[in-house]
């Protein structure tokens, strides 16, 4: 899920000087309106095959939590789910509260639903007044899910059956009405086609390790290409949403459903760190075809701290960011420390001047990339001397995050109610190997081939018999 990110006003400008000198970030707030959904993904704990008690927000609480955000100058907000299209009347009275309430980063999504049958003759109109009413709130961003670069995987995953073909007709008529919707990665291991990054043993080889990452970076880069030639015009990337093995029985207790134990989403500690090289690689080989939201400078840190090297800027999740769940509306420091129940999310500021925070227990973007980006900032103007310290330690990630300033730059900063600037993006064209197509990433070794059969053997069955539940 992206984060909204843009220029700031004189106004805006002034208040972020003064959080920054006080170590404290723009604030951001999460709002699950329903953990309702309609849709059968393995790698979501809110799936319509789960079993619990679904809930709601009522239109009376989400006001409530609205305003006490604009009271708080909490900067972007989202709505999401389950499927906030499931409650769209309520979505589009609450995007226009929002506004109202001075927001200036509003964002939502979907999971495609409303996109299938494109074949039936009302698709078109039907789309067009859906695209309508979005456009004529203050939403800034609207992203729509998608799982793999093969059609028929994604379709697969989700139970919706022809809607890639329905989402490469909506996406005109979103743009015609200033709209342009991004498309949303949920990392996990189908994204470039059925079975397409393996299992990487715990205990492997530094040529199983190097194949693995080539999987990763070719699988995303063929998901960039997918979605630009879908025709989205801005790509973020949601990693990983499963806890740690370690930490499934321990310290965190997600509150947002949005995470599964599934192999499909599973990844261990040794396994991320290779794919977020890998996606560093593939950002920086596409990113001039679209505008994709994923820090490297965030990568870079994640990397580093998985490989057990050092650290960089803590979340800021309780502090400046918040998640509101759908079961009571109450306020969690983020989706995985459901232990940390703050209660209704009121008026006042219950963040904290008192020295940096330090959770680094997930990789949840939501809220670890936007800690990321401003760290060196309120770094700089609260504690200069520790960001001299930090610059001598690890100079690389200033280097990302200067080249992601940059990029954002001639991004817009993600406006998704303008079109790319394709002259900007053209400076970006990636070099290297990072720059190579495809078919010129080094082929599969015969390790990498060895795993994925496995891997193919291993998950087929079940995979299969829960597609014909799901679909039959």
């Amino acid at each position: 899920m992206m984060t909204s990110v843009g220029p700031v006003n004189p106004s805006q400008l002034r208040y972020y000087t003064h959080q920054f000198r006080r170590n404290r970030v723009p604030g951001q707030l999460v709002v699950q309106m329903t953990d309702r959904c309609n849709a059968f993904c393995p790698q979501c704990g809110m799936r319509t095959t789960e079993h619990f008690k679904r809930h709601r927000l009522g239109l009376g609480q989400l006001k409530t939590i609205v305003d006490n955000a604009g009271r708080r100058r909490i900067q972007a907000i989202s709505f999401t789910g389950g499927e906030p299209l499931l409650l769209l009347d309520d979505l589009i009275a609450m995007l226009n509260h929002a506004g109202a309430a001075g927001i200036p980063y509003i964002r939502t999504g979907t999971n495609g639903f409303l996109f299938r049958h494109p074949e039936r003759p009302d698709f078109d109109e039907r789309i067009d007044r859906l695209a309508a009413r979005l456009a004529a709130t203050p939403v800034r961003n609207f992203w729509i899910s998608i799982d793999s670069a093969d059609p028929a995987t994604h379709e697969k995953m989700r139970g919706f059956e022809g809607v890639i073909a329905g989402i490469k007709r909506a996406l005109p008529l979103f743009h015609a009405h200033g709209l342009y919707p991004s498309a949303n990665l949920g990392i996990n291991r189908n994204l470039g086609g059925e079975y397409s990054l393996p299992v990487l043993p715990r205990h492997h080889s530094e040529a199983q390790a190097a194949d693995f990452r080539v999987a990763c970076e070719r699988g995303l880069g063929r998901f960039f290409r997918f979605a630009a030639d879908l025709g989205f015009t801005i790509a973020n990337v949601c990693y990983p949403m499963s806890l740690p093995e370690e930490d499934r029985l321990g310290e965190m207790q997600a509150v947002y459903g949005a995470t599964s134990v599934d192999r499909v989403v599973s990844f261990a500690r040794h396994e991320k760190a290779l794919l977020f090289e890998g996606l560093a690689r593939a950002i920086r080989a596409n990113r001039s075809r679209l505008r994709i939201f994923a820090p490297l400078c965030s990568l870079h840190a994640m990397k580093q701290q998985l490989a057990g090297g050092p650290s960089g800027y803590a979340c800021r999740g309780g502090i400046d960011f918040f998640f509101v769940d759908a079961m009571q509306g109450h306020s969690f420091p983020c989706g995985y420390r459901g232990r940390e129940d703050a209660g209704a999310f009121g008026p006042e500021d219950s963040g904290s001047d008192a020295g940096p925070p330090g959770c680094y227990q997930c990789e949840w973007e939501c809220f670890r990339d936007p800690s990321e980006l401003t760290g060196p900032l309120g770094e700089l103007l609260s504690r200069p001397l520790s960001l001299l310290r930090r610059l001598r330690r690890d100079p690389q990630f200033f280097r990302c995050w200067w080249e992601d300033l940059r990029y954002y730059r001639a991004c817009g900063f993600f406006d998704g109610r303008k079109p790319s600037d394709m002259g900007k993006l053209a400076a970006f064209v990636g070099a290297g190997d990072a720059a190579r197509p495809d078919h010129q990433v080094r082929a599969a070794s015969p390790a990498l081939t060895t795993l994925r059969l496995t891997e193919a053997r291993r998950s087929a069955p079940a995979g299969q018999d829960r597609c014909s539940r799901l679909t039959g």
